[in-house]
């Protein structure tokens, strides 16, 4: 005999940081929640995403800096010991990648956890196929938020999917450093993973198949990245076509444009997967796509009780977007009015030096039929970039709507580069006059100083 659905007001699918966030405010505010996770609460960011991963590039940066001591400082000797970095991973990060810690903070704010795969059976109701082997049914009075984010993707490489390669996941899991590594793929993952490797003491091997790494960035910085990279040792190929990948037992071996790669590991890098297609969209009149179509209050189109949010929306895969439109999502489940959507999308990369971006790309701009204005300034020229000597690698490019004298894009690429373009993307944000910004005090010696010779530039 069926049992009958059970009532509340809000059900969750997927505790993504953004899902996470939402199911937390809504039961603090006295609605009844049930949030539904088939893998850990917090999603991929804490476990294999942002958190272990910046620790990992911190030791590697930290190495790098050592390095640099002597053209400034003196003489020093650094020995990588890659253990502490697995240690710390998997005790400071990730509770061995338990997620007791966050499952409790949902508990202590109201949340009804329910562990398994949900799926919509019908408008507002989702059945769990329960990790206790239970099939419980839950109907919402108000909706469904959808946050079921990502999974890593792999190229259709002949052979591949019969060996051990790595993702992310398992590239920050491993406690052993591979001797040699062939990253498959030219993204922020990809290159944030291979840098912190070499500096470690790996031999890698970026393989990109497009023109240049850091695609959907300003071609300035895939250049800056890609030659520090290179002048670090590590070996970028760039229109590469993969056609095999075997595994031996003991070396990978990558077959691509009629070379043979033998490396210790192979990183697939090549992008990730929404995961879209097993959620029961069918069963509301939805076909599963690449993505989900919401408005700016994160209703899935057509459905006004139905909320999608996070990488599954198509607005940007990134932690700090979900969580915006998480806010925004939960502020439109209680009533609230909501303020127009952020459209500047702030995102960072965080090689060394890091790429921060903010706003429309040039191309981008172009392709939107905006009258274009550029201004690029090498950040090693400017005041700050002397004085810091080795690190200093960087670039400041700005994008100008012309007609209405606004910034529509801007990048920074330098040391702490993500930090840097916030202010440029206030500016993006506010549509802040571009005569306002080159009227403005810069204070000196800063990388800052640089944006005002951007701006200068893009005068010119």
């Amino acid at each position: 005999m069926s049992q009958e659905p059970r009532q509340c007001d809000v059900i969750v699918i997927g505790t993504g940081p953004g899902g996470e966030s939402l199911a937390t405010r809504l039961a603090k505010a006295g609605l009844e929640v049930v949030a539904v996770e088939s893998r850990l609460v917090g999603g991929e960011c804490p476990y294999w995403g942002c958190i272990p991963s910046k620790m990992f590039i911190r030791a590697a940066n930290a190495l790098a800096e050592a390095r640099r001591v002597p053209g400034l400082a003196g003489t020093a000797t650094v020995e990588p010991d890659f253990a502490l970095v697995a240690t710390r991973i998997r005790d400071e990060a990730t509770d061995d990648w338990d997620d007791t810690v966050a499952a409790d903070r949902l508990a202590d704010a109201g949340v009804t956890l329910v562990r398994g795969h949900g799926r919509l059976t019908g408008d507002r109701t989702v059945e769990v196929e329960a990790t206790d082997g239970t099939r419980p049914t839950f109907t919402a009075r108000r909706g469904v938020v959808l946050n079921p984010g990502t999974r890593p993707s792999a190229p259709p490489i002949d052979g591949l999917a019969d060996t051990p390669y790595w993702t992310n996941r398992e590239a920050l899991e491993t406690e052993t450093l591979p001797a040699s590594l062939a990253v498959i793929g030219g993204g922020p993952i990809g290159l944030e993973l291979a840098q912190a490797f070499a500096r470690f003491g790996s031999s890698v091997t970026i393989l990109q198949s497009g023109p240049r790494i850091l695609a959907p960035e300003e071609p300035e910085a895939s250049e800056v990245v890609t030659a520090v990279l290179r002048a670090e040792g590590v070996t970028v190929l760039t229109d590469v076509t993969t056609s095999r990948v075997e595994h031996d037992g003991s070396t990978f071996r990558v077959t691509h444009d009629g070379a043979t790669l033998e490396v210790a590991q192979v990183l697939v890098a090549a992008g990730r997967r929404p995961n879209i297609d097993d959620l029961g969209l069918n069963t509301i009149g939805l076909e599963p796509g690449r993505s989900l179509d919401v408005d700016d209050a994160m209703r899935v189109v057509g459905h006004d009780d139905l909320w999608a949010i996070g990488d599954v929306v198509g607005r940007g895969a990134f932690t700090h977007v979900s969580m915006y439109q998480a806010q925004r999502a939960g502020s439109d489940v209680l009533g609230d009015e909501l303020p127009p959507y952020d459209e500047s999308f702030p995102r960072s990369t965080f090689t060394d030096p890091e790429v921060g971006g903010v706003g429309l790309t040039e191309k981008q701009a172009r392709d939107q039929g905006i009258d274009v204005r550029v201004g690029v300034a090498p950040l090693n020229e400017s005041s700050r970039g002397f004085v810091h000597g080795p690190g200093n690698e960087g670039v400041v490019k700005v994008v100008v709507d012309a007609t209405r004298g606004v910034l529509v894009g801007a990048t920074f690429v330098g040391p702490s580069g993500g930090e840097s373009v916030s202010g440029l993307g206030v500016a993006v944000r506010a549509e802040v006059p571009v005569d306002v910004l080159r009227n403005s005090i810069y204070a000196y010696p800063t990388f800052w100083r640089a944006v005002e010779t951007a701006l200068g530039d893009a005068s010119d």
